[in-house]
């Protein structure tokens, strides 16, 4: 996703960390294969059989994280009026991806992806060269100020107007030890007043039962498959990033439950409450 440039053969070889290993699953091309994406491989379909017979269900939850994001994008730039959006830990492109949700409702708006994994970086570069609005960030997403002081960001992204900063599926994959909530306020502290935040996150239902069962054993998948950790946290916990901001209507919630394109014609499940989200202003 990115305005990358043609093959360099004269460029230096890709360093070993920064290859695509096909062998060991990988973080982006798992979630690719829960979203029926062609960008993954056996390693990557293993970890979603897995997870899939533990929670049937919880290939719909993440696919529903992808519907809520198109309808979060829709409601920052036609109703909140943001013009310019930094989405970072992006994972593979697929369909409607935010850039092209939000340059539909308004053609100027300008989107920033950060991803520093080299699948992302790859589709990435060719799937954006010829749009001028749209740029992909090499860089990390837990050291914000490397991120707002790339070349990149700051060439494109005025620093004066609003950004709506998207933590799809990220936070997640911080542990407590590493200050999630802080690597947040440290973003905040740095994106002048209007700009919007949007998280969405594993939560733990923490109803002493099969919910809280199901959060422990998807994050022990994740753990023994070498995809580093992921942590299902209490909704306390998640909506304790939004402290000090103005939060949307209705708040932090199940996706679903988040401005839903027309009545809502089935049930909600037990995993729907697996995953949270919302959407709130800086004032």
């Amino acid at each position: 996703m990115t305005s990358g440039t043609p093959f360099d053969p004269d460029e230096p070889p890709v360093p070993p960390s920064r290859r695509i290993d096909t062998v060991e699953p990988n973080l982006a091309r798992v979630y690719d294969a829960f979203l029926a994406g062609k960008d993954n491989y056996a390693a990557d379909r293993a970890v979603v059989d897995e997870i899939r017979s533990l929670t049937p269900e919880f290939t719909r939850v993440v696919q529903e994280e992808r519907a809520w994001l198109g309808r979060v994008t829709r409601f920052l730039v036609k109703s909140a009026h943001v013009e310019q959006i930094l989405h970072v830990g992006a994972g593979l492109p697929t369909v409607d991806n935010t850039h092209e949700a939000a340059q539909r409702f308004n053609s100027d708006t300008r989107v920033i992806y950060v991803a520093d994994d080299p699948v992302v970086l790859a589709h990435g570069r060719a799937i954006l060269e010829e749009n001028d609005l749209t740029h992909l960030v090499d860089a990390r997403f837990d050291r914000p100020e490397e991120v707002l002081g790339h070349e990149t960001v700051t060439k494109y992204l005025d620093p004066d107007g609003p950004v709506a900063l998207i933590h799809s599926r990220t936070l997640h994959h911080v542990p407590g030890e590493q200050g999630p909530h802080e690597l947040v306020r440290r973003y905040l502290d740095l994106l002048p007043s209007g700009s919007y935040l949007v998280v969405s996150h594993f939560c733990d239902p923490e109803d002493e039962g099969q919910g809280s069962q199901l959060a422990r054993l998807v994050e022990g998948v994740f753990g023994r498959s070498g995809l580093g950790p992921v942590a299902f946290r209490p909704r306390s916990e998640i909506e304790a990033f939004f402290e000090g901001l103005d939060l949307v209507e209705p708040g932090v919630t199940r996706l679903r439950d988040w401005w839903p394109d027309g009545p809502l014609m089935a049930s909600a499940g037990r995993e729907d409450g697996m995953i949270v989200g919302g959407v709130a202003r800086k004032p």
